[in-house]
């Protein structure tokens, strides 16, 4: 059987000397490799395919060695990482489907079609596992808001978001959004879905099993769009090269919409026909077919001729390589074809016998009668594993170990100013732009410390968030790591429900760099170390490598993902203060902890020094308090601490309420600053005082109570004063709109 050649490209051999293989990211070492195990030199087309299925952003196999050590099982694990999603067992039959990814360097590029796609491909991920999408949420870095360029990005970003989302009627329900100059040239856009599905339906995975069944291609035509993306996402950016904007993806969310439904029907309603379903994501047919064919131990054969296309002359590269958005493939059982077919075409969409199953671990591709590709399907999903040296950053190796300590000589003035902060502010300039209710399932909408979902046809419901503090991980990594997941964790207690599983997006720069790599390194077993002690397993993720402009990285940003689960959706509860006279407790002590936090960004302009420290056992304990108080009915709203400190969540407990406070701190007026982790702000019905503190003992402290007055009465033991709760809440809900404006 010839590899044919064309005699438009370059020869195997032009491609060897003329080293067009690193222009695609493969090192010598690589191609040595390859050409080693081959017994030949790859032609054009193959060096193409694995410039892509080698790339890190394809392959993980710069950060493979870290994703290996993750702890990803217990008792309600039935998918971990390696398929589309993960998936967790939520009782009655049920089970939540989740997981998010990266979108950052096509979103840097082309801001509204890059965060479109990645809403999309999210999605994607979603139903290619059989479950409905129910919610999507965005994790978002951008710089500082001081010029027309970070504007017009971040208006790009939430317009591409909203514009995806809304379209394709899934709620954007929630998320975070941080504001530092670490991520200029360099933005983030991590999106997460969650889907549910019935343990009746088939959870379909990506496995081509059987010999001579069909590979199907399914939904949109292929075009030039995002030709070999993931390589783009697999290199850094300079300020000195045209950014690549032919690598970016344009998004059809009416196509998705009706390939979503026929994919959910065709696993519903055809459980046996469909063997093997996968989203064409990074790489396009390629790692789709291929990863498939590996994961199930089988090979794969197409014939591109048979690929749907929407413009002419497309080559085997360009084909294999295109990242054009809204496909899916399917693996289907022979004689199966035509119901599966009928059903795609039913909805208006392309639905075509591509190529088959084979049984000989071959990868191959036929195209205009000659076979223009021939591999080891192992040798090319399999690229080689680093292992890479680290050491400990410089920054963290000079940190001072004193803790920073903010000068305040007048309290009211520094809070306008955090207030003011756009990482503080309200997020409702950007979030009005999303449909939040459509479906009309959402319990707890953007605004609050998670978003709640509720399960139809249940009492259940699902509580969804994002976080993460880069400056934390950059100061400390393995404590930042653990503080991440540990503020995702009081996010959702502070609705009554209880963590259950994570997934992630691990943001960092150039791996090359052993700074950058201790960084990964460190954050991840962080996460791991509190995942374990929390029983949230690490179910699903993605890693973000070469986040950087000009060899400048961005702060390590490792976003965790987390779902909650409630049995009783009565007792899900808000940040928000509920009556006058209700009594307000701080839970958690609070400590001079300020390395790292916004009033040392507000008053220096950096953060430095060495991170404060995090007790695990505090933080557990006090979120064990708050599930038992809101299930034992005694707390009327609840709101975790964290950017800001305690001042921060006392107000933004009053902010979108008809009532004040009043709180006699026993703190200097520095401390209202801190941010001491493992710390919630609680409301108690006077009534139930006697009960709740019996229960909860020196874990909480009675801190003040809720007015109905027009302002906040504030003593500390360095001052007292108040602060006008309508100024208050313009500053805090007007400064976006006016850096933007």
């Amino acid at each position: 059987m010839s590899i044919a050649a064309n005699p438009q490209l370059k020869s195997a051999e032009e491609v060897k000397s003329e080293r067009i293989y690193a222009q695609w990211g493969l090192t010598d070492q690589e191609f040595k490799i390859i050409e080693n195990e081959m017994g030949r030199l790859p032609n054009y087309t193959e060096t193409g395919l694995f410039s892509a299925m080698w790339s890190e952003h394809a392959s993980y196999k710069k950060s493979k060695p870290i994703l290996k050590t993750f702890w990803s099982k217990n008792e309600r694990v039935l998918q971990g990482p390696g398929e589309g999603a993960g998936i967790l067992d939520i009782g009655d039959g049920q089970a939540v489907v989740f997981k998010a990814e990266s979108h950052n360097h096509p979103s840097q590029v082309e801001p509204y079609q890059g965060a479109a796609t990645g809403v999309g491909g999210i999605l994607r991920d979603i139903f290619s596992m059989g479950a409905q999408p129910i919610a999507v949420l965005d994790s978002l870095r951008f710089s500082e808001i001081k010029n027309e360029q970070t504007k017009s990005l971040i208006d790009g970003v939430i317009d591409g978001i909203a514009g995806y989302g809304n379209a394709i009627g899934i709620p954007t329900v929630g998320g975070d959004v941080a504001f530092d100059d670490a991520y200029e040239g360099n933005l983030l856009c991590n999106v997460m879905s969650i889907g549910l599905l019935d343990h009746q339906d088939t959870i379909k995975v990506g496995q081509a099993h059987g010999k001579d069944n069909s590979v199907i291609y399914v939904g949109a035509k292929t075009g030039r769009d995002g030709i070999n993306g993931a390589t783009f996402a697999s290199t850094e950016f300079s300020s000195q090269e045209e950014s690549q904007r032919s690598a970016v993806q344009v998004g059809d969310p009416f196509m998705e919409k009706l390939v979503m439904d026929a994919t959910i029907k065709a696993v519903r309603e055809m459980p046996e026909a469909v063997i093997a379903i996968q989203d064409m994501g990074a790489a396009g047919i390629l790692s789709s077919s291929s990863e498939m064919g590996e994961k199930g131990g089988s090979g794969i054969w197409l014939d591109l001729d048979k690929v749907p296309v929407r413009e002419k002359g497309m080559i085997p590269y360009e084909l294999m390589l295109s990242e054009s958005q809204e496909r899916m493939l399917l693996v289907v059982a022979q004689g199966r074809e035509k119901g599966v077919i009928d059903l795609y075409r039913d909805a208006g969409l392309d639905a075509v016998v591509i190529g088959k199953v084979t049984d000989d671990s071959r990868y191959r591709l036929s195209f205009q009668g000659e076979t223009v590709a021939d591999l080891d399907i192992k040798l090319l999903t399999k690229a080689p594993s680093y292992k890479l040296p680290s050491k400990l950053p410089v920054h963290i190796k000079k940190a001072s170990q004193q803790q920073y300590q903010p000068k305040i000589s007048n309290p009211l003035q520094i809070i306008m100013q955090i207030l003011s902060q756009p990482t503080i502010s309200s997020k409702k300039f950007f979030y009005r732009h999303f449909d939040s209710m459509v479906r009309t399932d959402t319990v707890v909408k953007p605004g609050g410390d998670a978003a709640v979902i509720r399960i139809r046809g249940t009492k259940k419901a699902l509580s969804l968030t994002t976080d993460v503090n880069g400056r934390y991980v950059y100061l400390d990594p393995y404590r930042g790591g653990q503080m991440a997941i540990a503020e995702a964790a009081r996010n959702v207690v502070s609705t009554g429900v209880l963590p259950i599983g994570i997934t992630d997006c691990l943001n960092f720069g150039n791996p090359d760099n052993q700074e950058v790599y201790y960084e990964s390194e460190q954050s991840v077993a962080g996460i791991n170390n509190f995942a374990k002690q929390l029983n949230t397993p690490v179910v699903s993720g993605n890693v973000s490598l070469y986040n950087e402009t000009d060899n400048r990285a961005i702060y390590p940003t490792p976003m965790i993902g987390m779902v909650g689960l409630i049995r009783d959706n009565r007792k899900i509860t808000t940040i928000n203060f509920k009556k006058n006279g209700d009594l307000i407790y701080l839970i958690g002590s609070t400590g001079n902890d300020f390395n790292g936090s916004e009033i040392q960004k507000l008053q220096t302009g950096k953060i430095s020094g060495k991170l404060f420290d995090f007790d695990a056992d505090a933080e557990l304990n006090n979120q064990k308090l708050i599930l038992t108080a809101i299930e034992a009915g005694l707390l009327k709203s609840a709101h975790d601490l964290s950017e800001g400190g305690l001042i921060v969540a006392l107000l933004e407990s009053a902010f979108e309420t008809s009532f004040a406070f009043d709180a006699n701190l026993k703190l200097d007026d520095a401390q209202l600053f801190a941010e001491t982790n493992g710390r919630f702000i609680v409301t108690v019905e006077q009534e139930k005082e006697p009960v709740f503190e019996k229960m909860a003992g020196d874990q909480a402290e009675l801190i003040g109570r809720v007015t109905d007055r027009n302002h906040f009465q504030i003593k500390t033991d360095q001052s007292s004063f108040s602060i006008d709760k309508e100024e208050a809440t313009k500053t805090w809900k007007n400064s976006i709109a006016n850096l933007m404006e």
